[in-house]
């Protein structure tokens, strides 16, 4: 797909917002992570896992997060005073439904909200006409796969799912996708290797279940280990012999934080 005259890229890079609806500063994160640690219960803050390589390298396979569900809730009359509700914003990383399959959860980065134009040119990301420079993508191939990494230009050269095939036939305009309302385009920052909204459409935001907010734990494991549901005596065998040579220690109680990007 030809290419539009590029503006200046736009660059990524981690900002400490302020406001009841801008993400936390660092202080104000980590108070609630340890109230939330404290006092939280399932409806608070979830435990999750991170089974496969979608992510990294901002997140590895084995990485145990605590996912804060009370950053995306509805704002109330008196707790929009009290807590520190946002947004769902570009360059955050959310926790989700998968939308084939409501009982699976997955991990990803939003690049598009609702009304964004998005597309990729030769892997990489233009939003609303300009380039986006993401300093937490990854390319482990230099393959260049024709529908992947020229999105949505070009058709699908894999089986996608029904979802994505109705996002490319109601929403595309001019050789870009628009984000309708109500909706975000979510990607993996292992840009290469990430199931993602160019394969199953739209995040509907009533499928996003929160926003993780911190590693309290991190353990090199394959990921046959993390996606059973139970313990398999396999990951029960390797914890008892390997905990403390495979926990990365330098990962563990670290922060989780978005990306905003510069001039949008």
């Amino acid at each position: 797909m030809q290419a539009r005259q590029a503006k200046a890229p736009i660059k990524a890079r981690r900002i400490p917002r302020r406001g009841a609806d801008e993400p936390r500063g660092i202080i104000a994160e980590w108070t609630v992570t340890v109230l939330l640690l404290l006092f939280g219960t399932t409806t608070l803050v979830q435990a999750f896992v991170i089974p496969t390589g979608s992510m990294e390298d901002s997140l590895l396979i084995g990485d145990h997060l605590l996912v804060d569900k009370l950053a995306y809730a509805p704002h109330g009359v008196i707790s929009q005073y009290l807590l520190p509700y946002q947004e769902v914003e570009r360059g955050d990383v959310i926790v989700f439904r998968y939308p084939m399959d409501l009982n699976q959860t997955f991990v990803k980065r939003v690049v598009g909200v609702p009304g964004d134009r998005i597309r990729m040119v030769e892997k990489d990301l233009w939003l609303n006409g300009a380039k986006i420079y993401e300093p937490y993508v990854v390319h482990k191939s230099d393959y260049i796969d024709a529908y992947r990494d020229n999105f949505p230009g070009v058709a699908p050269s894999v089986q996608i799912y029904e979802p994505a095939l109705r996002m490319l036939s109601d929403h595309v305009e001019n050789g870009e996708l628009v984000v309708p309302e109500g909706n975000y385009f979510a990607m993996g920052d292992n840009r290469d290797q990430s199931l993602d909204s160019r394969y199953w459409g739209f995040v509907p935001r009533q499928h996003i279940v929160g926003k993780p907010l911190i590693i309290y734990w991190s353990y090199d494991a394959p990921t046959s280990h993390l996606q059973d549901p139970g313990i398999s005596l396999d990951h029960l065998r390797d914890l008892a012999t390997n905990f403390f040579t495979k926990t990365r220690w330098t990962r563990t109680f670290k922060l989780i934080r978005g990306y905003e990007w510069e001039g949008r």
